[in-house]
C-alpha cells in the first residue's frame, strides 16, 4: 500500500521540537542506526518505514504491525536526509527522568547551554565510549532528540541517559559531589593530584562558556593547557570533552 500523505506530513513534522514533544516521538534514520535501535531499544519502536530488502533481513526481530514497506521514492519523501539509507524508524522518547541512582558513585557530564547539534551528538558519543551513563542538559541546550543530534550520536543516545535539569536541581539530589568546570583559567587537567570516582563535569556554551549561575556551583575549575606556541583561541566543546574524559576516566 502506498504511503499516505498524512503519514508523510506526520513523519516530516518530527523534525521540529514542538511536534516531537506533542507526539512524544522522534526519528532514527539509516541502516546502522536502525540496527542499533533494534538491538538496544526494540520496545521503543513505533513504526519502521524501510525497503523490502531491509525488512526481510530483519524480519525475525520486527513485529509485523510495526513494518511499513516503502519504495526508494517514498523513503525520500519521508526522510530528513539528503540521501536516505534503507530505513527510517519512528521511536518513542525513552524515560529520561533524573534520579539520584543515575549520579551516585560515578562520573556524569553537565552541559550548560550547548547549542550545536553536532557537538551535542559528539558529546553523547564520547560519554558512551568512556562508559559515562548520564549527560545532563540545561534547559537551554539543543534538544537531544533533534535529528542532527541523533545522527551524530551514532547510536549513543540509546545507551546514555540525557535528562534535562539545571545544576542546582542536580546538586539537591546528590549534595557534596565534586563539580569540575572546564575553564581557561582552571588547574591543569593533566596534573590533578586526585581524580574523584564520583563527580560532575561541566561543559559550557560554545561561545560564552559556563554561565555565571552555574559557575557559582563549581567546586574546581579545570583546564586543558595549550602549547606555548599555540595561537588557537579555544577548543571545540566536543573535543575538549573528549580530552577531559580521557583523563578523568583513564588516568586513575
Amino acid at each position: 500500500m502506498p504511503i499516505s500523505k498524512s503519514t508523510i506530513k506526520y513523519v516530516k513534522s518530527l523534525r521540529l521540537k514542538k511536534f516531537r514533544q506533542k507526539y512524544n516521538n522522534f526519528i532514527v534514520e539509516g541502516d546502522k542506526m536502525g540496527r542499533e535501535a533494534l538491538n538496544y531499544a526494540p520496545s521503543l519502536i513505533e513504526a519502521v518505514y524501510a525497503l523490502d530488502s531491509w525488512l526481510e533481513t530483519h524480519a525475525s526481530t520486527l513485529a509485523n504491525d510495526k513494518k511499513h514497506p516503502v519504495t526508494e521514492v517514498e523513503l525520500k519523501k519521508l526522510s530528513l536526509l539528503t540521501t536516505p539509507n534503507q530505513v527510517l524508524i519512528v521511536m518513542r522518547h525513552p524515560n529520561n527522568d533524573l534520579s539520584k541512582n543515575l549520579l551516585a558513585g560515578q562520573m556524569s557530564i553537565y552541559l550548560d547551554g550547548i547549542q550545536d547539534p553536532g557537538n551535542m551528538g559528539t558529546i553523547l558519543r564520547i560519554a558512551d565510549w568512556f562508559g559515562i551513563q548520564t549527560v545532563i542538559c540545561s534547559p537551554n541546550c539543543v534538544d537531544t532528540f533533534h535529528p542532527k543530534v541523533i545522527q551524530a550520536t551514532m547510536g549513543a543516545f540509546l545507551r546514555v541517559k540525557s535528562p534535562e535539569a539545571n545544576l542546582e536541581t542536580v546538586l539537591n539530589l546528590i549534595p557534596n559531589i565534586p563539580v569540575l568546570g572546564a575553564a581557561m583559567d582552571g588547574i591543569n587537567i593533566f596534573k590533578m593530584p586526585n581524580i574523584p570516582n564520583q563527580a560532575i563535569l561541566v561543559i559550557g556554551n560554545e561561545g560564552n562558556g559556563i554561565s555565571k549561575i552555574t559557575q557559582n556551583l563549581i567546586t574546581q575549575r579545570i583546564a586543558i593547557p595549550a602549547a606555548v606556541n599555540s595561537q588557537a583561541e579555544s577548543l571545540n566543546a566536543g573535543v575538549a570533552t573528549g580530552i577531559i574524559c580521557a583523563v578523568l576516566k583513564g588516568g586513575r
